[in-house]
């Protein structure tokens, strides 16, 4: 029997209540099952609920108190100091901690294997990088190169054509995400789920119900997601489409919830739609199905693996109207199989197979 390996992960943030990556918490907690010890460094930690054989390093912001006045040049330079004390509390617990972990996981962001992949290298413990993204550039090149295998769940994603790549689950926690008969759907009502930003596509969405309601289909919709300062003009500008055509009453624009949260939107809604490109593979669309909630979706993953009505080709308002139309017209049978199909889809999916097969990969590393 091999010895279990102890895992050191490093991601950017430990807080259940965010409505972006509150789930890797979720993560954590499934595959400290399956490694004796965890050691996880994020920059920052809010809430969670965790073993007792995970530890957790913030490398945080400092200490409050040197923010204080001075204008943008302080400002600057705190920004700058922040930024040095992180990456030193980064060296110092991996190298302090060297001899509490056997192999890396980093979770999304590629600057921690450059920063460390050699020195991890050179103590012999193997790297892995989860990266999910279309795009990419050489320093994402150089990053695959320094570790030892790297993980992403489209074959659309960036890292997908390399040979030391691995592609996994999607990591859907089924014990959250599940169906509540007791919930009463809003019939034809349709929730998109994102945060709100021109890659996500909610103006193409608002433009599909402004077709929808012009030619007299009934629905509800509801928008959910926060956005970053530079996306307020978008935010602005998805308010002011719905107003101006008059459908203030049937589209809803709300703020982002927690991760937790989002289990009774789905439950509550009949349809879910999500436009991300294919490179990016969203969670949000497995969610949704593990829910029970079809979900129309422009990911070209998804094609072959479930009705093709419920997949876009070409994504334009044109396009999607008409979809949606077809999908609010649908009658119980095919509603019905609908949610079978997604179902099934999301069980292939789950948070438990996810993180057996991370450990399982680590394990083939370590023996050769």
């Amino acid at each position: 029997m091999p010895k279990p390996l102890r895992l050191l992960i490093v991601t950017q943030k430990m807080d259940e209540r965010d409505s972006v990556l509150g789930f890797f918490v979720g993560w954590v907690r499934e595959l400290a099952k399956h490694f004796p010890q965890i050691i996880v460094i994020c920059l920052e930690k809010g809430e969670y609920d965790l073993p007792a054989n995970v530890r957790v390093f913030s490398l945080g912001k400092p200490a409050q108190g040197w923010s204080a006045s001075g204008g943008e040049q302080y400002s600057y330079h705190s920004h700058v100091i922040r930024r040095l004390v992180s990456l030193f509390r980064f060296y110092k617990y991996i190298w302090e901690e060297r001899h509490n972990y056997d192999a890396v996981f980093v979770h999304m962001n590629q600057e921690y294997v450059l920063l460390a992949g050699k020195w991890w290298r050179l103590w012999g413990k193997p790297v892995g990088l989860w990266r999910n993204h279309h795009a990419g550039s050489w320093l994402t090149n150089l990053a695959v190169w320094l570790a030892n295998i790297s993980f992403c769940t489209s074959r659309y994603s960036y890292t997908a054509k390399f040979k030391k790549n691995r592609l996994m689950p999607i990591g859907v926690d089924l014990d959250l995400f599940k169906p509540d008969l007791t919930v009463t759907k809003q019939f034809n009502s349709i929730l998109f789920l994102g945060r709100l930003s021109p890659v996500k596509k909610q103006a193409m969405f608002i433009e599909a119900l402004i077709k929808l309601d012009q030619a007299g289909e009934d629905f509800s919709a509801t928008i959910i997601g926060d956005y970053l300062p530079r996306d307020k003009d978008y935010y602005d500008e998805l308010v002011n489409l719905a107003v101006k055509n008059n459908l203030g009453d049937k589209i809803k624009i709300l703020p982002g919830v927690t991760h937790a949260e989002t289990v009774k939107l789905y439950q509550a809604h009949d349809w879910a739609v999500n436009l991300s490109s294919s490179g990016m593979y969203d969670k949000i669309i497995f969610e949704a199905m593990a829910c029970g909630t079809p979900i129309l979706a422009t990911n070209q993953n998804l094609v072959g693996l479930i009705d093709e009505r419920l997949v876009i080709i070409e994504p334009t308002a044109d396009n999607l109207a008409e979809r949606l139309r077809l999908l609010l017209n649908a009658n119980q049978v095919t509603r019905a199989d609908f949610i079978k199909q997604s179902k099934q889809l999301a069980a292939t999916n789950s948070l438990a197979k996810l993180a057996v097969d991370i450990k399982y990969a680590y394990e083939n590393l370590h023996h050769h």
